[in-house]
């Protein structure tokens, strides 16, 4: 059985995990949009989970509901995060083919993953 080109190995992981930093770039310009309360809040997040927005509807918002108000925000920022990592799953996994998730890449202690 021969033996695996453990330079040709290396230089694949190299050029995979420059790849994997370029797409981590390209998630910085990428946002996401999520509502709750039937459009009452909409945050806008990047790739990187970097909170770019928070909208509130100033007709939908019972000013003497401040506790909704909050409820409202907090579903919506939690969706946008739950978006925005998916997207990010999605980009990232399409460079690693499924590697760079929990267990995969990570575990070997390369930067970046």
């Amino acid at each position: 059985m021969p033996q695996p080109n453990m330079q040709k190995m290396l230089k694949q992981v190299q050029r995979m995990q420059a790849d994997m930093m370029a797409a981590q770039e390209r998630l910085k310009d990428e946002v996401v949009e999520a509502t709750a309360g039937g459009g009452m809040v909409t945050v806008k997040i990047s790739g990187d989970l970097d909170v770019k927005s928070i909208t509130i509807d100033p007709e939908a918002v019972d000013p003497e509901d401040v506790d909704m108000l909050q409820d409202t925000i907090l579903v919506a920022v939690n969706e946008a995060i739950r978006s925005a990592q998916e997207m990010a799953e999605r980009r990232l996994g399409s460079v690693t083919g499924g590697l760079g998730g929990p267990g995969g890449l990570g575990g070997l202690g390369l930067p970046g993953f």
